[in-house]
């Protein structure tokens, strides 16, 4: 033992210097550490969108990890897309079935479509940016440009940042954007964009009703009495 040396490896749910492998919280050989490779990673960083727009500015690229639909009704101009989710076609008899539910509610009352990971994510992003490429990472709602921006984080990209809450939070003229819609806007679809509308149109139509049923009740009583019996 004596000659050998040891080194401790401390374990921290943060510490991205750990040695892969490594009996953490134990000890080990200073000869195993040295030829063990040594990963650094640097913290995600977010921000609101008035941070956002002065990192673009400072040159940081737009990279967008909305689903394709997202994307097309809005976006921020000059912004790279590469989903961190793509619609899923698959047709095996289970991924049938999740579709069809999906459909019928999620995808019919939120306009969502059904998804899968993107398996070429990580290499799409490759493609394009370097691992020293300031990125600024966007989503609707921020969850998925987190995930996107922690798995880009661990293949070595190190200057990332993400909008805190996603473009949902960003009010309308801060960016300038292309589309049918604003960008905090571009996740509504399906029949939540038109409740409102529906609500409206009962709302009235009860208050009217009840505004006639009031002021005339002997027409309302002969309408009722006239209603086919069910």
């Amino acid at each position: 033992m004596a000659g050998l040396g040891f080194c401790t490896a401390f374990s921290s749910p943060r510490a991205p210097w750990l040695v892969s492998g490594a009996n953490r919280g134990g000890v080990m050989p200073c000869k195993a550490l040295r030829k063990r490779s040594v990963e650094i990673r640097a913290e995600v960083n977010f921000v609101n969108a008035e941070e956002a727009k002065k990192l673009i500015a400072e040159g940081y690229a737009v990279l967008d990890v909305r689903d394709k639909f997202q994307y097309d009704r809005a976006h921020i101009n000059s912004c790279h897309h590469v989903p961190l989710f793509i619609e899923n076609k698959d047709n095996d008899f289970g991924t049938i079935i999740l579709r069809t539910v999906h459909n019928n509610f999620s995808g019919l009352f939120f306009g969502l479509p059904f998804t899968k990971p993107n398996p070429d994510f990580v290499q799409s992003v490759k493609s394009e940016f370097s691992p020293d490429s300031k990125l600024l990472l966007v989503c609707q709602g921020g969850l998925r440009s987190a995930a996107a921006a922690y798995k880009l984080e661990n293949t070595g990209f190190q200057n990332i940042s993400c909008i805190t809450s996603g473009l949902q939070a960003v009010k309308p003229g801060t960016f300038d954007s292309v589309g049918s819609t604003e960008l905090q806007n571009a996740g509504k679809a399906g029949l939540v964009t038109i409740q409102g509308k529906i609500s409206a149109v009962l709302g009235t139509v009860l208050i009217c009703a009840y505004l006639f049923i009031t002021f005339f009740p002997d027409q309302a009583e002969k309408l009722l009495q006239m209603a086919p019996a069910s």
